[in-house]
């Protein structure tokens, strides 16, 4: 069982998964330490003291994960200052890193479902309402998709951008 490849793609044996956006997120956010820092960011940490103590990583891996996490995008670096000491900085999510919560959130959801031995460590729910919050793939009319029903399609946008690239080259 698997998703239905449409067209070109339906024989898998005949084109390679260049540019595959799975690949390039792992790149980006692929090692341990830098889905927890996110995670901490998600919870609230901000500051890098707290992501470093709060992941359990060495000082340089949280600077050396930051960096790499600020300079993509995902964090900005925000000046403050405690009354007496130097000004430093806290990394704040922007709205790229915010754009990430549904993955993580589906990374824990499965963690809980196949990984814990028991009850899951911690709830996910509505704050408002108490009420239960799971991941999902639906479709934009919000029917659910099972993995046997999505279709994975060449974007035509895509493909035109990278003839008219090889074009240029």
């Amino acid at each position: 069982m698997a998703a239905v490849m449409e067209g070109p793609l339906a024989d898998l044996s005949s084109w390679k998964p260049d540019g595959c956006s799975i690949a390039k997120a792992m790149d980006l956010i692929g090692t341990r330490s830098a889905i927890l820092i996110l995670r901490e960011a998600y919870y609230g940490t901000r500051r890098f003291e707290g992501f470093a103590s709060r992941v359990g990583i060495t000082d340089a891996a949280a600077a050396a994960q930051l960096r790499k996490l600020t300079d993509a995008g995902l964090f900005v670096k925000r000046p403050y200052r405690e009354e007496g000491k130097r000004t430093r900085h806290e990394y704040v999510l922007t709205h790229m890193g915010r754009d990430l919560l549904p993955a993580l959130l589906a990374l824990m959801q499965w963690g809980d479902a196949y990984l814990q031995p028991g009850p899951a460590p911690l709830l996910l729910v509505e704050e408002a309402t108490g009420a239960p919050v799971r991941v999902e793939v639906r479709s934009s009319t919000g029917k659910e998709v099972e993995l046997e029903k999505l279709g994975v399609r060449l974007n035509e946008d895509y493909a035109r951008a990278l003839r008219s690239a090889r074009d240029q080259a």
